[in-house]
Parts: structure tokens; sequence; C-alpha cells
């Protein structure tokens, strides 16, 4: 079982989950889903995070002020370093580059690249996995391109099982395009405005509905 973290307390999902963070933008999704995986890393579970939006500099910076401790081990997937031109970037055991978010297929080959060295070289057998963002992907590819490549996603997550926590921005498609992909998910996290702050539930999995605040 995989606990979600301080915004779903006392909430745990089975291995092999794959959850969907929907909501608009600028509404802490990429937080929470930080937050997800920093729980993970605290009880000594890998921590991977593919990257459409921010380099990977940026995500481990990031990544490791939501765990609160400056040395938190996180694996990227970088597919923005590339495409922006800036430069070569040698790749590590925790740090690997995509060409671009069209880069579906390179996309899958570094992530099974981290996953075998969290493995090998750390012996890491739990790992949380999270995809910043579905939105990205879904400029330079279309839907049933996105779809068949999650398809394969969320199954090399349930076969690992792993926790993968994947985050689309609900206002930016239409409401067909996000019902299409939740097909692919066990569970759906919908993040909301509320009065002056946002709040989050999740449905599908757990026994716990309740909106809570974020």
């Amino acid at each position: 079982m995989y606990e979600l973290g301080a915004a779903f307390s006392g909430i745990e999902v089975e291995e092999g989950t794959n959850l969907l963070v929907e909501g608009p933008p600028m509404s802490g999704k990429r937080d929470l889903g930080f937050q997800i995986l920093a729980d993970g890393v605290q009880n000594g579970e890998g921590a991977i995070v593919v990257t459409t939006k921010d380099g990977a500099d940026r995500v481990v910076t990031d990544f490791a002020d939501a765990a609160g401790v400056a040395d938190a081990t996180v694996g990227v997937v970088d597919c923005v370093t590339k495409q922006q031109g800036m430069g070569d970037r040698r790749e590590s055991d925790l740090v690997r580059y995509a060409s671009s978010p069209n880069d579906l297929t390179g996309i899958g080959i570094e992530l099974s690249e981290l996953l075998r060295a969290l493995y090998e070289q750390r012996n890491v057998t739990r790992n949380r996995i999270l995809l910043h963002s579905l939105s990205t992907l879904l400029m330079y590819s279309d839907l049933q391109t996105v779809f068949r490549f999650m398809h394969v996603f969320t199954g090399r997550v349930q076969s690992a099982d792993a926790l993968g926590v994947f985050v689309v921005d609900s206002t930016a498609h239409d409401e067909q395009t996000v019902s299409t992909l939740k097909q692919l998910f066990d569970g759906v996290i919908s993040v909301e405005e509320h009065d002056e702050g946002f709040r989050t539930r999740l449905l599908g999995v757990g026994d716990d509905d309740a909106w809570r605040e974020l």
C-alpha cells in the first residue's frame, strides 16, 4: 500500500495505482504531486518526475523544498532542456533527457532507465512517479497518440507495483478529452478553487471522498 501524504492523511492505495490530478492552472497541482512523492522518499521509496514544463535543475530544487530536506533524492526525465537549446547536458544516474515532449518513445526509454538505476544502484523496489503534465503532451501530439502512450505508461506503473501520479490542466481541454483520459486511471484527485484558496478530494479509490483544504 502507498500512503498519499499530508493532503490525504490516512488514505492508502494499492500498489500499481495510477491517479490523475485535475484542476485549473496555478492551483498547486504540481506541488500536490511533489508532496505525494516526497511522502514516499521519507520512507525510503524512489521518486521520479517526468517533466514537460520545467528543467531538471528547477525540478530538483522545488522537490527538495516539498520534501523538506536539502538533499532529497529524485530521478528526473527532463523533456524541456534539449528542446529549448540550453546546451548539452550530461546525463547522470538520476537525470535523463528526452529530446522534447513530443518524444514519447524517448520518454518511455528514459523512464525505464531510471527505474533500472534506482533498483540496481540503490536497491529501490518501490517507486512513485509523477508526470507533469499531460496538457503539454496534448499540445504536441493528438489525443489518440497520447492515449496510446499513457496506456503503456500506466501499464508500466502497474506492472512495477509503483504509484503513478499524472497532472492535467482541466480548463485547457474540452470535457470529452479529459473524460477519455480518465479511462486510464484508477482514481482522480480533483483540485478546485474554494473561498480564498483551493481544496481537493480523491475519487475512485480509498474510502474517503471528502473535500480537504490545500
